[in-house]
């Protein structure tokens, strides 16, 4: 008896120790698994913290540039602009500088004389600070809304305005205040929303909310950055969107109701074959029969006879009635060139004087043409070699007003340009294109005249390179290449030690050599060889004859042009269709170029 009470005491023992156990177990099991779970919810708060995506809110003012109260945000196309834009009156007003670079080039705003132009094909529209008002040529036309708008040298332009001769859109949001330009037209791609989703600032989804789209909304589609997409809202938002929320890109066409203005050109019935006639003087004009007569299939002459006398846009002319009737009996035309060098004036600082104000310009033109028409000139060639980068708007503008006027008066207007590159876009070749009857390409000074290092000065491979280019912005009809008649010996001498010393850390240390160039004609330079005794060999690189010879401790280089380097260039007028020839100078060729010139003349 006593033994099975000890037996059933044991028993209850175990069994309480073992509950014991087991109750320390699971309170273990229990606080291992909160603890699991603790961490668990920490790390994927954090993880949430890390990598989910992000519920901020972009500041939109910050975004749009917006600083102060009354500012307009300006978005064109795809590109958010500082806000330089102003609502007025229930009107949007756009900065001029704005509307130049990014929407229409063609307004023009001269802030020293406070006017707005814009040029049509065949007129000049002009606007007053503060007027409803607006002219073309003599007739006046109004708007119910102030057209111009300025605060201190800043011109603000009608939306509505600017939208009557561009092709393009615009609507106003607010919240931010903001208006959304589109001047883009053609094919775009789009993109329908499949749900909607939140566009970020960048891609990533940390990256702050700018906006929402909803789904079946249309977005313009910009560019892919991996898993994001770069797009455009309706109104005006620029941002990224995830690739997986958007349907399949698709072409869209853009086309709206406007009428583009019509540019039309004198455009002769053969190829122009033209060379210059320097004068320097009223006595030279005595010679211009004489040269006349040595030439073989010339169709135009263009004597020097206009430079620009002081930057009020006064001319000096020595123009010759005789020598034009002369030429005109000769079935010859004559397209006097006006140049702002070897004149009144004579650096980029007085062209941009001159061209940079309305009130000269237009003395210029009305004394060009007037001189044009006295003499019974029949076209104006333009040499302006003085333009800065500063001075584009305003040379392009001249090149505009110019042309409605030659066109009102029936004179050809044709534009010499330097053989493009990138630091001559300011002469704007696309736009002359549109004004000029013919765009005229300089192929020479390839090396010039203070040029640190001997070479041609129109090499062929400069010539063939300055055409393509041209054709970019220019109809193949429209372009003149010119040709040198000359070229130049070059002297290169071994800089001293201490040349070099007082070099050095400049850019004249790169070149060990001193070099002076003098010009010659044809048979000059020819005759500047064979005095030396030196050989001339053919550089199929350049396409010319050259030589090369030591005198008195200096080497001498000389790159000749004659009949067999004009001949490769003479036949890329063929070779591309361009609309003709001319050279650089009457008087400065051999006997036998023009039997050349003839057979690529016509």
């Amino acid at each position: 008896m006593d033994q099975r009470r000890q037996r059933q005491r044991g028993r209850r023992g175990r069994g309480r120790r073992q509950s014991k156990r087991r109750r320390v177990r699971n309170l273990l099991i229990k606080i291992i698994v909160f603890v699991i779970l603790t961490v668990g919810i920490i790390t994927a708060l954090l993880l949430w913290r890390k990598y989910g995506p992000s519920k901020e809110q972009a500041d939109l003012n910050q975004y749009y540039g917006i600083t102060s109260e009354g500012q307009l945000a300006v978005i064109v196309n795809n590109e958010v602009l500082e806000p330089g834009a102003m609502i007025s009156e229930g009107k949007a007003y756009v900065e001029y500088s704005i509307v130049r670079d990014y929407i229409n080039e063609r307004f023009y705003w001269d802030p020293n004389e406070n006017v707005l132009l814009y040029a049509l094909p065949n007129d000049i529209i002009s606007v007053e600070v503060g007027s409803k008002d607006y002219s073309i040529s003599k007739e006046k036309d109004s708007k119910d809304y102030v057209i111009l708008k300025a605060e201190g040298s800043t011109a603000y332009i009608a939306l509505d305005f600017v939208k009557q001769y561009t092709n393009m859109d615009f609507e106003l949001y607010d919240e931010p205040s903001r208006v959304m330009i589109d001047t883009e037209t053609g094919d775009v791609d789009v993109a329908v929303v499949k749900k909607d989703t939140v566009v970020r600032y960048q891609g990533g989804v940390k990256s702050p909310v700018l906006t929402e789209v909803k789904k079946k909304d249309e977005v313009r589609v910009i560019d892919e950055a991996g898993s994001w997409r770069k797009i455009r809202t309706v109104d005006g938002f620029i941002g990224y969107v995830k690739k997986s929320a958007l349907k399949k890109d698709t072409k869209k066409t853009i086309e709206r109701e406007f009428s583009e203005p019509e540019f039309t050109s004198i455009k002769k019935d053969y190829r122009i074959n033209m060379a210059w006639f320097n004068v320097v003087a009223q006595e030279s004009n005595s010679v211009m029969l004489e040269m006349l007569a040595k030439t073989k299939g010339l169709t135009t002459i263009s004597p020097t006879w206009f430079n620009v006398a002081d930057t009020s846009g006064n001319i000096n002319s020595i123009a010759s009635a005789d020598n034009v009737n002369y030429a005109h009996q000769a079935g010859i035309e004559v397209w006097a060139a006006v140049r702002d060098f070897d004149g009144g004036i004579n650096s980029f600082e007085e062209s941009y004087e001159l061209l940079s104000k309305t009130s000269n310009r237009e003395t210029m033109i009305n004394q060009l043409i007037a001189a044009a028409l006295q003499c019974g000139i029949d076209g104006i060639n333009v040499d302006f070699e003085k333009i800065s980068t500063e001075c584009g708007e305003h040379y392009i503008q001249f090149i505009r007003e110019l042309s409605v006027k030659c066109k009102m008066n029936n004179l050809v207007l044709s534009v010499d340009n330097y053989v493009p590159q990138a630091y001559n876009q300011q002469y704007h070749r696309e736009e002359q294109a549109l004004f000029a009857d013919y765009v005229v390409i300089m192929g020479y000074d390839e090396h010039y005249g203070g040029s640190p290092e001997a070479g041609s000065v129109s090499s062929y491979g400069f010539v063939r390179e300055g055409i393509e280019q041209t054709l970019k912005d220019v109809p193949a009809e429209k372009i003149i290449s010119a040709v040198p008649f000359f070229t130049r010996v070059w002297k290169e001498t071994p800089k001293t030690s201490e040349e070099l010393s007082q070099q050095a850390g400049t850019e004249d240390a790169e070149y060990p050599m001193k070099v002076e160039s003098t010009a010659y004609s044809m048979d000059e330079a020819r005759y500047v060889v064979e005095q030396a005794g030196a050989e001339i060999t053919w550089d199929d690189e350049t396409k010319q004859n050259y030589a090369s010879w030591e005198f008195e401790g200096s080497t001498y280089k000389v790159w000749l042009e004659d009949a067999s380097s004009l001949e490769p260039k003479l036949q890329l007028i063929n070779e591309f269709g361009l609309g003709g020839s001319a050279a650089w100078r009457m008087g400065q060729e051999s006997e036998g170029i023009w039997d050349l010139i003839l057979q690529y003349a016509n």
